[in-house]
């Protein structure tokens, strides 16, 4: 079926590519009459300047034959004037009137031998730009010919391999038309299969849902007849499903009042440091300074609001029978509504007499006075009209106290109208409140973006109070039904009853899994011997191990705490090792200064041998002597006592302490190490699915401009194709036009040349005349 649709769009195409070669071959016709006209135009004015190029050059002729003459008639004016010269020589001696006689008639042929000699320059000048014009216009006809005929090669180049190419492609397409002919044969042959099938399914779909509605009504009188019992009264509707949804909705409604009271509650702190004395410039009042002491700690009795809701959506399970009695976590939910409608409270007083100082400022007018008042009236309203809400909302929390809950839960409707009411209201008097400011001349930028920020917040906080009013309008039947009980009845369960129905209908439940479940094959005993052994061998084999790992761990505890201890008494050998070559090389200082100073030294040095054979006498017996224990806050130590045991021990005890201390030091600074890896890896996990989303929907996007970018290729393609068709036929149409116009270019050549053989021979009889 796909290619029939491929073919037959294919067809369409192929025809609409018909009908815009029709409309280019109406153009091209149209263009090639143009062109004849052109043509035939152009032969005229070859014509025409051929007439004009024989005018010209009878014209050079009869003026070459007129220069002729007139150099002839100046020669014979010259002879003359010698004669006359010579004449007026030899009569010099006569009188005074032929003398005069001969100057007049030489001047007479002197102004006619000028005029002459100009009309003959002004001859030469013509003839000369004649020449000139003539062969610049052979030199352009010749240049402009060339062109021509290299343009005509390099069209008949392009039209050459154009007709090969599409020669080449007019053959496969038709080798395509035939494999496609053949194609939609299969096609269709198939559709025709296709169909009987589609009407042998049909035939057997309604052939089963007649016996299906045969069984349907079968069974259904059989249970009519034989089952004794049909609980129909709901007792155990599923309105947990509906109560889980309700609180899903309603949790989003507090998340965006929440958030809205967040930003009502700090723009107003904002507003108060800048307005109506800015806290950059000059000091608030004290009573400012504890409003916005108290509006700074408003997201610790608003953020609750949300987190208590949040733990009651998510108490509500499948698990779980929903009902007043049973919904525990409203409690807190109701703790918080109240300690944020006392913190209102507490900000009232505050708030209004904020808005009796901006009534006091010096610009204030009358109606900005009047704004504040409606200001304040509208905050007392808003202020009683949550301790109202708060009310109710406390009454819900306990329903033991009380005989019917739908009267509250519609008192609770209509005073969230009411809250949505007021601060319609306040939003309305603050807008119009800001616009006053606005005119004031000592109003700034800051307190106008302000401005616009708390009415913004004004309007999400309307916005959602108006959401959640409805939503509880609406679901009002909801909350004042009786979701678990029978029908008629209006005693209502209590938290056990809700346990033991749960329970029951866990029990109920499971029996009816395990009658569904297929009971599993017998295990032979042979087997079962067997998998036992492998059981009870596994289970020795896995708890001897468990021993073997326990006693490792133990050995490798031990070992530390010996590998610790070696490296303390190494740690104490080398203060020792340290002590003992200080005091040889003090002993070695004193020897030289008491062989260096006694006058004896024999003596001096058998006095220090003796002293150091007493030393070592005592430490002898001093090591001869029992060992002591030395107990500190680290351990246990075995110490002999000697003349510097107390020194060691200090020592001792400072080497573990800074040992320890290091330790800790270590473990400490790993520790924040790895704290500030794990804060990291949280940011960058954060960060990556926010990319991974931005990533989505680039994706996305870029996928739907990939689809309108092959849209435009194809549509593009297409026209490129018509366009490229069109060019091949109007190139065809030049060379048609290129080689009718070489023919009239070589005809016109030919005559030129015998126009040019005509004069030259005219030339060269003019000049044997």
């Amino acid at each position: 079926m796909a290619n029939v649709t491929d073919l037959q769009t294919k067809y369409s195409k192929l025809a609409q590519e018909y009908s815009k070669l029709r409309a280019q071959n109406q153009v091209l016709k149209k263009a090639v009459v143009d062109e004849q006209a052109s043509s035939l135009s152009l032969k005229e004015q070859l014509k025409q300047r051929d007439q004009s190029l024989r005018k010209q050059e009878q014209e050079m002729d009869s003026l070459s034959f007129r220069n002729q003459q007139l150099a002839k008639r100046v020669e014979l004016l010259q002879e003359e004037l010698a004669v006359s010269e010579a004449k007026g020589k030899k009569g010099k001696s006569k009188g005074d009137s032929p003398s005069q006689h001969g100057l007049e008639t030489q001047s007479v042929f002197d102004e006619d031998l000028q005029k002459k000699i100009e009309e003959n320059e002004r001859l030469h000048i013509q003839f000369y730009e004649a020449d000139e014009q003539h062969r610049r216009q052979e030199a352009e006809l010749k240049s402009r010919l060339q062109e021509l005929e290299k343009d005509s090669e390099q069209h008949q180049a392009v039209v050459d391999g154009l007709t090969t190419k599409y020669m080449d492609t007019i053959e496969r397409l038709q080798s395509d038309k035939a494999r496609l002919e053949v194609k939609t044969q299969t096609l269709e042959r198939e559709a025709k299969e296709c169909r009987m099938r589609t009407e042998e399914c049909q035939q057997q779909l309604r052939r089963c849902q007649s016996e299906l509605n045969r069984q349907v009504k079968q069974s259904s009188s059989v249970i009519q007849e034989k089952v004794p019992f049909n609980d129909t009264s709901e007792y155990l509707a599923p309105s947990h499903l509906k109560a889980r949804d309700v609180a899903g909705q309603a949790l989003n409604f507090i998340q965006d009042l929440v958030a809205a009271l967040l930003n009502f509650h700090s723009y107003t702190e904002q507003r108060v440091h800048i307005y109506p004395l800015d806290s950059s410039i000059e000091p608030i009042s004290p009573l400012n300074q504890k409003f916005s002491q108290y509006l700074h700690e408003n997201a610790a009795y608003v953020r609750p609001l949300e987190d208590s809701f949040l733990q009651l959506h998510q108490s509500i399970t499948e698990d779980t029978v929903t009902v007043l009695e049973t919904v525990v976590k409203l409690k807190n939910f109701a703790d918080n509504f109240s300690s944020y409608t006392h913190f209102l409270q507490k900000i009232l007083p505050y708030q209004l007499k904020s808005l009796e100082e901006e009534c006091e400022a010096p610009l204030c007018t009358a109606a900005l006075t009047a704004k504040n008042q409606e200001l304040q009236s509208d905050t007392k309203k808003v202020t009683s009209v949550f301790e109202k809400l708060q009310n109710y909302i406390n009454i819900l929390a306990l329903p033991s106290k009380l005989s019917s809950t739908s009267a509250v839960f519609t008192q609770l409707a209509a005073c969230l109208h009411s809250l949505h009411d007021a601060i319609k209201e306040m939003s309305k008097h603050y807008n119009q409140k800001a616009s006053l400011e606005q005119e004031l001349p000592t109003v700034t930028q800051k307190l106008s973006t302000t401005s616009e920020c708390l009415l913004g917040s004004l309007g999400s906080l309307t916005s959602s109070t108006g959401k959640i009013a409805t939503f509880f309008s609406n679901n009002l039947d909801f909350f004042t039904s009786s979701a678990y009980s029978p029908r008629g009845s209006t005693v209502t369960l209590n938290p056990l009853q809700a346990e033991s129905m749960l329970a029951n209908k866990k029990k109920a439940a499971a029996y009816i899994n395990a009658i569904k479940k297929p009971r599993p094959q017998s295990v032979p005993y042979r087997e079962a011997l067997t998998n036992r052994r492998i059981l009870t061998s596994s289970t020795e084999s896995r708890e001897g191990l468990t021993q073997q790992v326990q006693q490792s761990q133990e050995k490798i505890a031990r070992l530390e705490q010996e590998k610790e201890h070696w490296l303390l008494e190494a740690q104490l050998g080398k203060v020792r090792l340290e002590k003992e070559n200080q005091r040889i090389a003090d002993l070695e200082s004193q020897l030289a200064a008491a062989l260096g100073g006694s006058p004896n030294p024999q003596a001096a040095a058998a006095s220090t041998l003796a002293q150091s054979h007493e030393e070592t006498e005592k430490e002898q017996k001093a090591a001869g002597k029992e060992t002591t224990l030395c107990t500190s806050l680290v351990g246990m130590l075995c110490t002999t006592p000697t003349v510097e045991h107390v020194a060691d021990e200090e020592s001792r005890e400072q080497l573990i302490k800074t040992h320890y201390m290091a330790r800790v030091g270590e473990l400490t600074t790993q520790l924040q190490i790895s704290d500030s890896k794990a804060v990291h890896f949280h940011s960058e996990c954060r960060a990556l699915a926010k990319r991974l989303a931005i990533a989505e929907k680039s994706r996305e996007t870029l996928s739907e401009e990939v689809k309108l970018a092959n849209q435009n290729i194809t549509r593009l393609q297409d026209e490129l194709a018509t366009t490229k068709r069109s060019y091949e036929d109007q190139l065809s149409m030049m060379s048609d036009h290129l080689c009718s116009m070489n023919e009239t270019l070589s005809k016109q050549r030919e005559e030129i040349d015998t126009l040019k053989l005509g004069s030259k021979g005219n030339a060269k009889k003019n000049k044997g005349r």
